[in-house]
């Protein structure tokens, strides 16, 4: 009889290991785990087993988590067909958790790949070896959360003891034998930092104080990069409003260790003395208690009272365009990127939702006894109208829709008036709602785009300019870019203000991209216009 040859199987090993300690080493446990895993698959080569040469290797992440990239890009191979045989140490290498372990396998079931563990004779396809597996993935689940639940008992006790325990260090401190030491560079930084909000009493003032004074954040390495990939460090530009308003807050910098509601007296050397904590918690107590009343306040009517056809509030903003500030509401589903989720009506002139608003009310009020309507003021302002009288206002296409308190300011009965809108002449600040008026104009997507575009190309010419950077390739290598792109988009520094604007308002070509803006651009601001079309 002639005897036919086994059929190949593609093997791949994967290993994984939960931390980082002694990954760096010249042999680690990765190497360990495949290397038992090889010699495995060389013992099987007369059932026509062959090793796969990719390396699908997890350093430092745990298992109780599918997200890991050397795993991801295993499943991608396995459902395109290049993966006969899974080849793991361990079943725990591959998983810790029993639902994400069922998921594993329906997964190898369907695409018909078998599953093997070197130091666990299973076999996946007859049911006792499913049995097998759950039971062992069953103790395995549970030594991970035993594990969890240890490991977070001794963060806590050890907070107690005002003991760092980890996690991102400070500013002002570094790392050195498990504690953290004064760095005094930084330290100067953090009391530079206390000292000017003090005497400005604004984060976004200080924030600009800070700047001038070529203060900024301290480097951090960039997040997701691809397998292999080289770690970059990104030099922030400026202090931000709320990684401030953290240090400012943070009651490490007075020796102290907060942990889960509990304040305990720290074992690292304070920064900043108790009087200027308090002093500073003081200051951002007042500012926020000013930020409401100026809120409540404010010179716009309707603010917290609009809201558009899908129930979206609509917020107050302005667009400046030649000198001339225009104030508007806009809806937060727009703001936010959702313009499926919005209304009809996204955006309505803010004196012309007001002035329909205030007159519809004062009308109604005319009209009917005002003690009933329990108006105690003799000649009430309109704020005094609008917050007397007014619950919401939504605004339609042609109609707007007011609701009213009920008798006696009642809100369990409230009563409705519904009035035309005003004529609409514009997009944005010049009618009361904001519809197209025939030519297709820019989605909200794209006009953030052309936005930050326009706004990195004049950063870039200004760092230029004032020497912070000596040449393209220094920007091409901080932004992550080729030099090709930067190059590209330069140009965008030197839009038209009218150009910029349009952008601005949503009045500009539907069709303008980046690339078409940036490689058709005139040199002069009237000729920009013109070929843009834009008055």
């Amino acid at each position: 009889m002639k005897h036919l040859p086994p059929k190949t199987l593609r093997c791949a090993v994967y290993t994984r290991k939960s931390t980082e300690h002694n990954l760096d080493l010249a042999f680690n446990s990765l190497d360990a785990q495949r290397e038992a895993s090889e010699a495995y698959v060389k013992s099987q080569a007369h059932e026509g087993w062959c090793l796969l040469p990719d390396r699908y290797d997890d350093g430092g992440l745990s298992g109780a988590s599918l997200q890991r990239p050397a795993l991801q890009q295993l499943l991608e191979d396995i459902r395109t067909g290049k993966v006969d045989v899974v080849v793991v140490y361990k079943v725990d290498r591959l998983t810790r958790s029993l639902a994400d372990f069922a998921k594993l396998v329906e997964e190898f079931d369907t695409h018909a790949v078998a599953f093997v563990s070197v130091t666990q004779s299973f076999n996946t396809t007859s049911s006792m070896g499913r049995l097998t597996l759950n039971v062992l993935l069953s103790f395995a689940q549970f030594e991970r959360e035993v594990i969890g639940e240890r490991v977070r008992d001794k963060i806590a006790a050890s907070k107690r003891k005002g003991i760092w325990v980890g996690g991102p260090v400070p500013l002002g401190y570094r790392s050195a034998d498990k504690a953290l030491v004064i760095v005094p560079e930084d330290a100067a930084i953090v009391r530079l930092i206390y000292a000017r909000y003090l005497a400005v009493g604004s984060i976004r003032l200080l924030i600009e104080d800070l700047h001038q004074r070529g203060i900024y954040p301290r480097g951090r390495i960039g997040t997701n990069l691809g397998q292999g990939e080289a770690q970059r460090t990104i030099e922030p530009r400026r202090f931000m409003v709320g990684p401030l308003g953290h240090i400012l807050k943070n009651q490490f910098y007075i020796g102290d260790v907060a942990y889960r509601g509990e304040v305990h007296l720290g074992q690292h050397a304070a920064i900043i003395d108790r009087a200027t904590f308090a002093a500073v918690q003081q200051r951002l107590r007042a500012a926020a208690v000013t930020r409401t009343d100026s809120r409540s306040g404010s010179a716009r009517l309707l603010t917290g009272l609009l809201y558009d056809a899908a129930g979206n509030r609509m917020s107050p903003s302005h667009a400046c365009k030649k000198g001339v500030r225009y104030r508007y509401y806009v809806s937060q589903a727009l703001q936010q990127n959702r313009p499926v989720n919005a209304g009809t009506v996204t955006r309505v002139s803010a004196p012309d939702i007001e002035a329909v608003v205030v007159a519809a009310v004062r009308g109604y009020l005319a009209e009917n006894d005002s003690e009933e309507r329990n108006m105690t003021a003799i000649d009430p302002t309109d704020r005094d109208v609008i917050a007397g009288q007014v619950v919401r206002v939504v605004p339609g296409p042609k109609q707007v829709e007011i609701i009213l308190r009920g008798p006696d300011a009642d809100l369990a009965s409230p009563q409705t008036l519904t009035v035309p809108s005003a004529p609409r002449r514009g997009r944005l600040g010049k009618g009361l709602a904001s519809e197209p008026s025939g030519a297709e104009c820019l989605d909200p997507q794209t006009r953030a785009v052309l936005l930050t575009a326009i706004g990195k190309a004049r950063l870039w010419i200004d760092d230029l300019m004032e020497g912070r950077v000596g040449s393209i390739d220094e920007i091409a290598e901080r932004e992550g870019k080729g030099e090709r792109h930067i190059r590209l988009l330069m140009p965008l520094a030197f839009v038209s203000p009218w150009i910029v604007g349009a952008i601005v308002d949503g009045t500009a070509p539907a069709g303008l991209t980046v690339t078409g803006l940036a490689r058709a651009l005139p040199h002069g601001w009237s000729e920009q216009a013109r070929q843009l079309g834009i008055a």
